[in-house]
């Protein structure tokens, strides 16, 4: 499980960018003298400054398909770590619709579709997308980051301001801070602070982008949505909404946060809408939907699509295969939702600190790293896999246990990890 989030620090100062090469950028050509030699005992001192900190990371070994149980170093663990809400990752009929278009049309997209096409299955997953959300069309990309690094630099350049949530995802910073545009953090889901800013830093910029997350990955709460649309009539601002966490397990269709929370407002051309496929879809790849003059800017500006090879016609097939899956079976969402509710019931009454969270992501607050890292090896000696989320992906003091839930899990899966729980946190 990676840690997703880099936390910033909100205040009315711009985040320094670094410019980057552009392509027509030819007359730099490095030389000797312009390279420097790094020494490999450099990476060994700052790696052993890293596990000082109880902060080094390792990639787990798996010998299972992603599901509610998986097996790593030959033992069967319950699955706590995985992003696969609704448990399609491993589902046998998402796997029959890649192997389908594997067959018929390769295991690969070949290079940027502005080059050498899109292939029929990307072509049916970008109508089947733009369908379930209501949109004139859409357009994927080979990954959820790229969508959202790809939109901001887009849509905001110098002359901009962007107004980014200080919790928000590394890849909504990253496109903030590409985009050279002026960006300021506004206090987490502080909807007052973002106003002051706006009124401040608005009236200056030819463009004013509100960038968010939904569901927040580290704390599972929720942006105030409603506030926000107000702020960007308001103000004339463009509201940038990464659904990464709720599309597929919130609204009645499964379309996200915004669908849950806004009524017809989803539809406002304010709103710009960001997926993944990566989650509770059960593929790979994240899209975005909105109007026909939108994605045809996007197709023509968004570096990281233009310059990224197209979503290979398995992938595309499979997340096809997905869509339909969560508007047909809404049961798988209902019942992580209720599992959620019970989880976190139950840890309230044993006086576990929390977040605000209401949704499928539930943390359990413990405080310093090495402390989140032990309580976590000593769930993994039980066989349950939770894991371990230090800074810089959360605030100093703040390491937690993010429990992640998925619609493979039962109430007794719940009732194990909170007894496992109570007994592993002394």
């Amino acid at each position: 499980m990676k840690d997703e989030t880099i936390q910033q620090r909100p205040d009315s100062s711009l985040i320094p960018h670094t410019p980057s090469l552009s392509a027509d950028d030819s007359s730099f050509v490095a030389s000797p003298s312009s390279v420097s030699s790094v020494p490999p005992s450099s990476f060994s001192s700052e790696l052993a400054a890293i596990r000082d900190q109880g902060l080094y990371r390792v990639r787990r070994r798996l010998q299972s398909a992603q599901g509610a149980r998986i097996r790593w170093r030959g033992r069967e663990f319950l699955n706590f770590s995985s992003n696969d809400y609704l448990n399609l990752a491993a589902d046998p009929r998402l796997a029959r619709a890649a192997v389908r278009a594997a067959r018929r049309y390769g295991v690969g997209a070949g290079a940027s579709p502005l080059i050498s096409g899109l292939s029929p299955p990307l072509r049916r997953l970008e109508r089947e997308l733009a369908g379930w959300e209501e949109t004139e069309t859409a357009l994927v990309f080979s990954s959820g980051f790229a969508a959202n690094l790809g939109v901001i630099g887009a849509l905001a350049g110098p002359d901009d301001a962007v107004l980014s949530d200080a919790y928000n995802h590394a890849s909504l910073i990253d496109g903030c801070r590409l985009s050279k545009a002026r960006v300021h953090v506004y206090r987490h889901a502080d909807v007052h602070h973002l106003d002051e800013l706006l009124r401040r830093e608005g009236p200056s910029a030819r463009r004013r982008l509100i960038v968010t997350d939904s569901i927040f990955s580290m704390d599972g709460d929720e942006a105030p949505l409603r506030e926000i649309m107000e702020l960007a009539r308001e103000h004339d601002a463009l509201v940038v909404l990464d659904e990464a966490h709720a599309t597929g397990v919130l609204g009645e269709k499964g379309r996200g946060l915004a669908e849950l929370l806004l009524g017809e407002d989803v539809f406002s051309g304010r709103l710009i809408r960001i997926g993944t496929l990566s989650k509770a879809l059960g593929s790979q790849g994240g899209f975005v939907c909105g109007s026909r003059p939108l994605i045809e800017l996007l197709v023509n500006r968004c570096r990281p699509y233009i310059y990224s090879t197209a979503l290979a016609p398995p992938c595309a097939a499979a997340a096809r295969r997905a869509v339909a899956l969560v508007q047909a079976e809404p049961n798988r969402r209902q019942h992580l939702l209720g599992l959620a509710g019970v989880l976190r019931a139950r840890l309230q009454d044993l006086g576990f600190a929390s977040t605000r969270s209401q949704c499928h992501i539930v943390p359990v607050i413990v405080g310093e790293a090495t402390e989140a890292m032990e309580l976590s090896a000593r769930l993994a000696d039980r066989g349950l896999l939770v894991p371990a989320i230090r800074p810089p992906s959360v605030p100093e003091g703040t390491s937690r246990l993010r429990i992640s839930l998925m619609a493979g899990h039962t109430e007794e899966d719940v009732e194990r990890l909170v007894l496992e729980l109570k007994r592993s946190r002394y």
